[in-house]
């Protein structure tokens, strides 16, 4: 096996072993997730980073083996703090707070995770435009990809907007269909309309650095870019098998597909505008519904 096969095989195992494809498997088999299993998982990477620096075989894939031990040990940190009295007591603790002070309390542990990684990546790439952490070539050329329909010379100038509408509407519809809204329930959820924008906006940027530039950085040069970009949808994808809207198949496909458009342009535009601006549209329409559930 030549070493970027053995590099693309290691890079699979590991993001399959790590993402909530296990957690999937143990909810349909076991009927309950194991609370060991996100520490098993923090394991697993520390292990494989090791086996990266002995290994001179998969020395390339160090970054990316690093990078994601800081993300998963973050998230185990901030889910610790999450857990606390005093956390609770503030930000969630018996269902008593605002809509805005609850989701803030998330956002504020989210963001944590969401440094610790952007400091990772900053020791393995040292420039922030080696992890996306630009806004790039809003004009660049887009990839022809003729069953999408799109054909050469075509650019993120147009279809960065194109793709932003649709993924919006692609979320709206079967929200909207699995919603049931209590009358005037909109017409109070509009006076949280600045939080809504706000969380969106701070959980697309997260979500952009973590799922999408963490793996993007340190895999591209070493797997190749097709799978790289699968990597980083399959990992998207399956963070919202469990929990997304929809969960299940459904919710990971439309995830899995939304994070490879999103991939696609935070690699041709060399830069985060682009994928950040489609992702928050989406996440605008999910955390308004969150608003109107919250006011119902």
């Amino acid at each position: 096996m030549s070493d970027k096969r053995l590099a693309i095989a290691f890079a699979w195992g590991m993001i399959l072993l790590v993402s909530n494809l296990p957690d999937a498997l143990f909810k349909a088999f076991v009927g309950s997730v194991p609370g060991s299993l996100s520490w098993a998982k923090v394991g697993l990477l520390a292990t494989g980073l090791v086996a990266c620096f002995l290994w001179k075989r998969l020395r390339a894939l160090r970054p990316f083996a690093f990078v994601f031990l800081v993300f998963f040990l973050a998230l185990e940190l901030t889910g610790l703090a999450r857990k606390t009295a005093w956390w609770s007591g503030h930000f969630g603790g018996g269902g008593h707070v605002s809509f805005a002070l609850g989701y803030a309390g998330i956002f504020l542990l989210d963001t944590g995770v969401a440094l610790a990684v952007i400091a990772a990546l900053w020791v393995v790439k040292r420039r922030r435009s080696a992890f996306f952490l630009v806004k790039g070539d809003l004009a660049a050329p887009i990839g022809p990809v003729r069953w999408l329909g799109i054909r050469q010379g075509e650019s993120w100038r147009t279809f960065g907007w194109i793709f932003a509408v649709i993924a919006a509407l692609a979320v709206a519809v079967p929200t909207l269909l699995s919603a049931s809204l209590a009358p005037g329930a909109v017409g109070r959820a509009i006076g949280l309309i600045p939080a809504v924008l706000l969380f969106a906006a701070v959980n697309a940027f997260n979500e952009e650095i973590y799922f999408r530039a963490s793996l993007l950085a340190t895999l591209v040069d070493v797997v190749g870019r097709g799978h790289a970009l699968m990597i980083a949808a399959v990992f998207f994808g399956m963070a919202h098998y469990l929990y997304g809207s929809p969960p299940g198949v459904v919710g990971f496909l439309m995830t899995a597909f939304l994070g490879w458009i999103l991939g696609k342009s935070m690699l041709e535009t060399k830069g985060i505008l682009w994928p950040w601006f489609i992702h928050f549209l989406s996440d605008v329409v999910v955390f308004l519904f969150y608003a109107v559930t919250f006011v119902r």
